[in-house]
């Protein structure tokens, strides 16, 4: 069922039912989208129906209420008319004065019919809201109802009874039941339903200043540098592909060898420049590279000849055709004698990607990074899409494009890179980066020089942001200082009520998940906060943190933000017994004095999938081993020997099984337990044994026990830990 459908239904419009499926949680973005079924029955419960059905026929009753009191007028219209009708017939009589009193006598008459019908009316509407008793809940009190119509409660009770119903003066009833109660006294029962805020026409978000309406001049178009994302399964040589391509050593400076942020360079090609994006392969890196799909205009997908086609490899796929954007295949590392193109053209065949060679339609270029091999063919059909892409952009207005990353440096404040999409960005302007606003004080390109402006296409460096902005924000330069600090504290102040009326709950912990997790023993909870060296690594280490799923540990991301570990990290993990978690970060000064000050643990990684293992060994940890008893042997109780007043020792035969000196033991008769405990000692002959085996007599003294008898069972176990998992 579509939304405006069950609007009709029940009898609210389309805004108001979309503020009430908000309020229930469910996801509906206009008058068209789809209801399920259970879906629907949330809603009618929530307005206080017991189904759809009940609620078209509230609707219809209502409607048919309204139409009931719109009968009367129709009825006095003949009435009032009639007068008129016999007008031209006195006006044709030839006694004019008798047709004016005749004419004055029926509007009299008239009148006093209308005066009559007036007061018959009166007394009606005077009735209908005293004989009317509505209820916002679908339950009612006794005692309410019995005030709301003014009888006394023992007579409400007596009339349940014999409706085989026994309440009490103050239990709740339904309202169904109240009904049919309140008819026998002459009255109306009505669920009132809820008034919900009509949702405000125009949202409380700022509005960021939009590029100009009106479109480009054909003569202030010119071709723009392509965009290339080069994307692809980890350690399959995307960085070192760009670096052969940029005559760099960018890999050797990655830790663990793979890329873990977003690297935007700009290469000049003899007549033109291409700019280039390299991802990052790794798993935890999922939003990367969906946002460095989002952005280029050509997606190279590195794919290694002797691996073929891997889980990230699919993912890179995935977002390249989601994103529309032109796709060509490097298979790389074709100078290993392990190398296999033609399995690999077959792999991207089952996803769905047809190479040249196959009949398809997308270019496969075999290269080598190690060797340089193929490079040349592979810049040649970049330039060769690019150009059938007719790339062009406006130069001459203000610039407008997207933050690639984000983060806190030392010495420079907040930095962000921006990749330009249109216009031109200048030193002095007055920038909005998603939320945080700065005037430009420098631009720093890819390879560590400071320039004035940097056109369409263009990747830079910025300097001078009042904070650090969010990986993927769009940025947009204002016309004044004034206007971008205006637009600065609405877009914060809007975040911050979100995160105060979304974030907080969800690290609530509700009753249900008390009372789920109440046969398990205490719920288990580790706070962790994360600090990043940018914005890219907080949101791929959030999101493969979230991503831990588990029934009987909660982790609880208290901060996670980008700069370095300062005091007050420290002292916010005291307050609540957190750890502290850093990747690619630094400590400031006095954060070590302070952590053993306090007894706080922090932990720093270079490798974003050490920091994830070791989170979920440290989830692991909260947990309490379970225990396990593994049986051993039984002995039977043949003979009791008494060794003074205190102590006895029971003459056994190992039964099955075996009887080791430091096994716990338990003493049966017949079906009753005598006894739980450890062994004080065992003995074969006179000698201490650590072991006796099945078919062997042995002595046993239970450890401050002596009520046992001939004929008494010995069973011996031990109790194994064994870690639990998430």
């Amino acid at each position: 069922m579509k939304v405006h459908e069950l609007a009709i239904d029940l009898d609210v419009s389309v805004e108001e039912l979309l503020e009430i499926l908000g309020d229930v949680e469910i996801e509906a973005a206009d008058g068209d989208s789809l209801l399920a079924d259970n879906e629907v029955a949330i809603v009618c419960d929530e307005l206080g129906f017991a189904s759809i059905e009940e609620a078209r026929t509230a609707t219809a009753e209502a409607h048919a209420g309204e139409e009931t009191p719109a009968a009367p007028p129709a009825e006095e219209t003949p009435a009032e008319e009639t007068p008129a009708e016999e007008t031209p017939a006195e006006k044709t009589s030839d006694d004019e004065p008798a047709d004016l009193s005749a004419e004055a006598s029926a509007k009299v008459d008239a009148l006093a019919e209308g005066e009559e019908k007036a007061a018959a009316e009166e007394p009606e509407e005077k009735e209908a809201p005293s004989t009317t008793i509505e209820f916002l809940k679908p339950q009612v009190a006794v005692k309410e109802l019995a005030e709301k119509m003014a009888v006394k409660p023992n007579q409400l009770i007596a009339e349940l009874m014999k409706m085989n119903i026994f309440a009490s003066i103050n239990q709740e009833i339904d309202i169904k039941i109240a009904k049919k109660i309140a008819d026998k006294y002459g009255f109306v029962v009505e669920l009132k339903k809820k008034e919900k805020p009509k949702p405000k026409v125009e949202p409380k978000q700022a509005k960021k200043p939009a590029a100009p309406v009106e479109a480009d001049r054909p003569e202030d178009l010119e071709i723009r540098p392509p965009i290339i994302t080069f994307m692809g399964h980890v350690d399959h040589g995307k960085t070192s592909l760009v670096d052969r391509i940029r005559n760099t050593k960018v890999v050797a400076g990655e830790s663990g060898g793979i890329t873990q942020h977003i690297g935007a360079y700009t290469v000049d090609m003899g007549a033109r420049q291409i700019t280039i994006l390299d991802t990052p392969g790794h798993a935890a890196f999922t939003a990367m590279r969906a946002r460095g799909a989002n952005l280029t205009d050509i997606a190279v997908l590195v794919v290694a000849a002797d691996d073929g086609v891997m889980p990230q490899t699919i993912e890179a796929i995935t977002h390249a055709q989601a994103a529309g954007v032109c796709i060509l295949i490097a298979m790389n590392k074709m100078d290993l004698p392990a190398a296999n193109p033609d399995r690999l053209k077959q792999q991207l065949n089952e996803q769905g990607v047809m190479v040249e060679d196959w009949g398809g339609g997308i270019g496969c270029i075999p290269v080598s990074a190690e060797t340089g091999e193929g490079i040349d063919e592979l810049l040649e059909r970049i330039t060769l899409e690019a150009e059938m892409l007719e790339l062009k952009a406006n130069k001459r207005k203000r610039a407008s494009g997207y933050v690639i990353e984000a983060q806190m440096e030392p010495g420079m404040g907040p930095t962000a890179t921006l990749l330009v999409r249109d216009g031109t960005l200048k030193v002095g302007d007055n920038v909005l980066c998603g939320a945080q606003w700065g005037r430009i004080k420098a631009l720093i390109d890819c390879q560590g020089k400071k320039v004035r402006t940097a056109g369409p296409s263009c990747a830079v460096k910025c300097l001078g942001l009042t904070g650090v902005p969010g990986a993927g924000d769009e940025f947009n330069i204002c016309a004044n200082d004034r206007e971008a600090r205006q637009l600065s504290e609405e877009l914060l102040a809007d975040i911050k009520e979100q995160e105060l009326t979304q974030a907080s709950p969800r690290n609530k912990i509700s009753l249900d998940d008390l009372f789920g997790d109440a046969s398990a023993g205490e719920i288990k909870e580790l706070p962790v906060i994360i600090k990043c060296d940018v914005q890219g690594s907080v949101e791929a280490i959030q999101h493969s943190l979230e991503g831990i799923k588990s029934d009987k540990v909660k982790l609880n991301i208290l901060v996670s933000d980008v700069g370095n570990i300062t005091p007050n990290d420290v002292m916010l993990a005291s307050a609540s017994n957190a750890i502290v978690l850093g990747f690619h970060v630094a400590k400031e000064n006095g954060v070590t004095v302070a952590a053993k000050r306090e007894g706080i643990e922090i932990r720093l990684y270079a490798i974003i999938y050490e920091l994830i293992e070791e989170v979920e060994a440290a989830m692991c940890g909260l947990l309490e081993p379970e225990l396990h008893e593994e049986h051993l042997g039984t002995a039977k109780i043949l003979q009791v020997f008494e060794m003074g007043k205190r102590n006895k020792i029971a003459g056994c035969m190992v039964t099955g099984g075996k009887i080791t000196s430091k096994a716990n033991i338990r003493i049966q008769r017949d079906d009753d337990i005598l006894y739980k405990g450890t062994i004080g000692s065992l003995k074969r002959f006179q000698n201490d044994a650590a072991e006796v085996r099945d078919g062997q007599e042995c002595g046993i003294r239970p450890d401050n026990f002596m009520n046992f008898e001939e004929g008494d069972l010995i069973e011996a176990y031990t109790v194994k830990k064994i870690a639990q998992k998430l």
